[in-house]
């Protein structure tokens, strides 16, 4: 037998991850010809924090994933109490209280970060259940209760933010670790319905009666579910100019800097309209492929790793990841609601590049233990 190093990197997914931040940068510099001049630069504070996200990820496999896991609660308190801290000293950006603004720094979005913790307190919760459950299902509905308060907790307090896209994703993260963790399909059925049932009740009371919709659910919560529905009848118009902008880009695209029409977001929400109209098509097809190889080699990875814990955690990272990317591309391409989801290690974003190295640093470690020894 023979060791493998602690350290060492998993290369496959090192070039993945490289290409990613290539893009990344070179789109987001392009997209800045359709930003304010107060934006210029944001390219450059992309690769920082690129850089900045290797360093942490490179620090967690010194670290290792138990140390991460036997202190998750811990995070998931702080974080909690982060989300509570921005209500009252959050500064508010597009009518939005989901920063912390601090000088020097830029602007720091604890929700970000509440995804990852939840992905890991998730996966030791479900671990300890499987270990210790009888099979009655009385024991796995009071299991479930206890899941649905951890994720409700921090879903409640993004949602006022108010950020709904976040909590979609808290929600698509718990879906789907309590799936690979064997919960009974029933609980899911349930869960679709009731799930079902609220929607249809929103929907018909904004279509019955657009005053009854606010005297009901507010006004925020009005103009948020308005938001959502634009995209259905085309009126959007960041929908439109971004079909535009890809459409216009046909097979090799305008080149880089060369944007044929104006739309918002173009570094951030809509960035893969940004990065298709410059590339067209092939540079689409080629990104596509880089973040498919990227999945898979998570899936390989999940399927050979024997640590349950570490097996939950990525399919959690999966689940995440698959939505955000079908999410994000799908409302660039108008087939999908608008919901501000950015697209992972491409779009610009402190805060949401780091919690995606924290990933990368988790997967390292997971894919050397699953590799520690070789004959």
């Amino acid at each position: 037998m023979k060791k493998i190093s602690r350290f060492k990197v998993e290369t496959s997914i090192l070039v993945l991850l490289l290409l990613m931040a290539t893009i990344s940068i070179i789109t987001i510099s392009s997209a800045e010809t359709l930003l304010p001049s107060h934006m210029d630069g944001i390219a450059i504070k992309q690769l920082i924090w690129y850089v900045l996200g290797f360093g942490l990820a490179f620090s967690l496999m010194f670290i290792g994933n138990d140390f991460i896991y036997r202190h998750s609660y811990i995070l998931y308190i702080l974080s909690v109490l982060s989300l509570i801290l921005l209500l009252f000293i959050g500064e508010p950006i597009n009518n939005a209280v989901r920063w912390f603004v601090i000088p020097g720094i830029g602007n720091i979005q604890p929700s970000e970060f509440m995804k990852i913790i939840l992905i890991i307190v998730l996966g030791g919760m479900i671990k300890k259940y499987n270990e210790d459950k009888d099979g009655s299902l009385e024991e796995e509905f009071k299991f479930i209760l206890k899941v649905l308060v951890i994720v409700f907790i921090p879903s409640l307090l993004t949602f006022i933010q108010p950020d709904t896209g976040m909590v979609f994703i808290y929600l698509i993260i718990t879906a789907t670790m309590l799936f690979v963790g064997g919960i009974r399909y029933r609980w899911f059925a349930i869960g679709a319905s009731i799930l079902a049932l609220s929607v249809a009740f929103v929907l018909v009371t904004y279509f019955a009666s657009h005053d009854a919709f606010v005297n009901i659910f507010g006004t925020d919560f009005f103009l948020r579910v308005d938001r959502l529905l634009d995209w259905s009848n085309s009126s959007g118009f960041q929908v439109e100019n971004s079909l535009n902008a890809i459409g216009t880009g046909g097979l090799f695209g305008n080149g880089f800097g060369n944007h044929s029409v104006y739309f918002p977001e173009p570094h951030t929400d809509f960035i893969f309209a940004t990065y298709a109209g410059n590339f067209g098509l092939i540079g689409a097809l080629i990104l596509l492929s880089i973040i498919a190889l990227f999945d898979i080699r998570l899936i390989n990875v999940a399927n050979k790793t024997s640590n349950h814990t570490n097996k939950y955690v990525i399919s959690g990272i999966i689940g995440m990841l698959v939505y955000q990317q079908i999410q994000n591309i799908g409302m660039t391409l108008g087939i999908l609601p608008i919901t501000g989801i950015t697209l992972p290690f491409i779009s610009y974003g402190g805060s949401s590049l780091i919690s995606y190295m924290i990933v990368a640093g988790i997967f390292f470690n997971i894919s050397n233990e699953s590799m520690r020894f070789t004959n």
